[in-house]
C-alpha cells in the first residue's frame, strides 16, 4: 500500500505583518529598552492592557476610521456583528483602563506602553497592520498642570537623543485653530471637517487645501485666511510674534479669548523647553491631528534626515477621554512614538544595521574534552557579572568554532587552555581587529 504524499505548506509572509531577523529583532530590543528608560526616567509607570478589547468600547470616542481586526472562536457558530477585537491603538484602551481602575490609581496618573496594536488597512510601506506603538500619557482629576503639556516634547527629544537621530518636534494648539476658525465665521459644524482638511496641507499642497475648502462652501476670504494661519510656522519666538499679530485683527469675544489662551499655553511650552534648540523643536500651525477629542496642545515629530518617513511620533491634549467609561472629568495629554514604522525605515535605507546576530559577548572555546569544566566554570563567572557567555556546543577545531562566532556577530572569543582555578587566566581574542591578548578573567568584568 502507497504511503500518501505528503503535501508542503510553503512558508509564506503575511502582508503587514512585520518579521525581523535575529540581527533587526536585537535592534527592535534596544530601542524598546531606550525608550523604556526614558520614560520611567521621568516617573512613568509601566501598563499593559489586554490585546482584545469589547468592539463598543474602541468605537466610544467616534466612527472608527480603521479597519478592526474582529476575533471569534475558530469553531464557533458566525456572528453578524463581533462582540471583541484587536485594539487599534493604545490610547483608547488607556482611557477604559482608567475609568474601570478610577478607584485604585493616584492622580495625576503617568503611564507608558510600549505593546503591539493591529489595523486591517491596506499594507503599504510604512504601515502595517501588526506594529509597535510606544505610548506615554498622564491623565488627572479636573484639572491638569499645563507643565505635562511641555513635558512631553521634553521626553521625546530625549528619546531621540539616545538613539542618536535628529528630530524635529512640531507643536500647535487646538485653541488657536478653533478660535481663529469660528472667528473668521465657519459655523461649529463645520469646523470639524474645515480641519481635516487643512491638516493635508503638507499631502495635497495649498492649491489642493484650497479645492476642499471651496467644496466645503468657504468663501474665497475665509481660505485665504485659513491658509495664512496654517504656513505660520518656525521658531518659537517668531511664531508667537506672529500669532499675536494675529490676534490683534480678531473681534474681540470668546473665540479671540479662545485664541488668546492657546498663545499662552504655547508661551508657557516656550519658556520650558527653551533648552530644546529651536531646529529640534517648532511652532507649527499647519498641524492639526485628526482625531476629534485632542483640545490642546497638539504635536508632530518628524525626522529631517528622512524627509519621506513623514511625522514618526504625535499625539496632544484632550478633556474628557475616559468621559465614555466614567462621569469623571479626566483631562490628560499623551504622545505616541511609531516604532515598527520607524524601524522599518532605518532597516530599508541602512541606518540601521549589524552583524550581531545575538547578545553573546564572549564566545567560550571548547577545544578538547577535558576543558569542558573550565569552559563552563568561566562562562558562569561572566554571567554572574551580568556579562552574556555561551560555551561553544562541541570540541571542534578553533577554526570553526572562531568562524561560527564571528559569522553570529559574537565581538570575542575565549581560549580557555590557561585558565585553572587558581590562575583564571584565559587568552581573549578580538574578532573585529584580529588582536588576541593574556588577561586575568577578572579583568573582562572590570572593563
Amino acid at each position: 500500500m502507497c504511503e500518501p504524499v505528503k503535501v508542503m505548506i510553503k512558508p509564506t509572509p503575511i502582508s503587514g505583518f512585520p518579521e525581523w531577523l535575529p540581527a533587526q529583532r536585537l535592534i527592535e530590543q534596544r530601542y524598546i529598552d531606550t525608550i523604556r528608560r526614558v520614560y520611567e526616567l521621568y516617573g512613568y509607570t509601566s501598563l499593559e492592557t489586554s490585546a482584545v478589547e469589547k468592539v463598543s468600547v474602541l468605537k466610544a470616542k467616534g466612527e472608527v476610521d480603521k479597519e478592526i481586526y474582529a476575533i471569534g472562536r475558530l469553531q464557533g457558530e458566525p456572528q453578524a456583528e463581533w462582540e471583541m477585537a484587536l485594539h487599534f491603538d493604545l490610547t483608547v484602551p488607556f482611557a477604559r483602563y482608567v475609568g474601570q481602575n478610577y478607584g485604585n490609581l493616584h492622580f495625576p496618573f503617568k503611564r507608558y506602553q510600549i505593546q503591539k496594536v493591529w489595523r486591517g488597512e491596506r499594507p503599504q510601506e510604512g504601515r502595517f497592520r501588526e506594529f509597535y506603538q510606544a505610548d506615554i500619557d498622564v491623565i488627572a482629576e479636573d484639572a491638569l498642570p499645563l507643565q505635562f503639556d511641555a513635558e512631553m516634547p521634553a521626553i521625546i527629544h530625549e528619546v531621540f537623543q539616545k538613539l542618536g537621530i535628529r528630530a524635529q518636534i512640531r507643536v500647535n494648539n487646538r485653541k488657536l485653530l478653533k478660535g481663529y476658525y469660528s472667528a473668521c465665521q465657519i459655523p461649529d459644524e463645520q469646523l470639524t471637517a474645515v480641519l481635516r482638511e487643512a491638516d493635508k496641507l503638507e499631502k495635497i499642497g495649498e492649491s489642493g487645501v484650497e479645492k476642499s475648502l471651496r467644496q466645503l462652501g468657504l468663501a474665497e476670504a475665509t481660505i485665504a485666511k485659513c491658509l495664512t494661519l496654517s504656513k505660520i510656522k518656525g521658531d518659537r519666538n517668531a511664531v508667537l510674534s506672529q500669532l499675536k499679530d494675529l490676534k490683534s485683527e480678531l473681534p474681540d469675544g470668546d473665540n479671540s479669548q479662545l485664541f488668546a489662551q492657546g498663545i499662552s499655553e504655547l508661551e508657557f511650552i516656550a519658556r520650558e523647553l527653551d533648552y530644546i534648540p529651536s531646529e529640534n523643536l517648532i511652532f507649527d500651525l499647519g498641524i492639526v491631528r485628526g482625531l476629534d477629542y485632542y483640545t490642546g496642545t497638539i504635536y508632530e515629530t518628524c525626522l529631517p534626515d528622512y524627509p519621506t518617513l513623514g511625522s514618526i511620533c504625535s499625539g496632544g491634549r484632550y478633556d474628557n477621554l475616559a468621559s465614555e467609561f466614567i462621569n469623571r472629568k479626566l483631562p490628560g495629554v499623551g504622545i505616541s512614538i511609531g516604532l515598527s514604522r520607524l524601524l522599518a525605515h532605518l532597516f530599508k535605507c541602512g541606518a540601521e544595521n549589524s552583524q550581531r546576530q545575538c547578545p553573546t559577548e564572549y564566545l567560550i572555546t571548547w577545544p578538547e574534552e577535558a576543558l569542558r569544566p573550565a569552559c563552563l566554570q568561566i562562562a558562569r563567572y561572566l554571567r554572574q557579572h551580568g556579562i552574556a557567555a555561551e560555551v561553544y556546543h562541541e570540541p571542534q577545531s578553533l577554526k570553526k568554532q572562531v568562524r561560527y562566532a564571528d559569522r553570529r556577530g559574537i565581538p570575542q572569543v575565549i581560549f580557555p587552555h590557561l585558565w585553572t582555578p587558581e590562575e583564571q587566566t584565559v587568552e581573549v581574542k578580538n574578532l573585529a581587529d584580529g588582536t588576541q591578548k593574556t588577561v586575568q578573567l577578572s579583568s573582562l568584568v572590570n572593563s
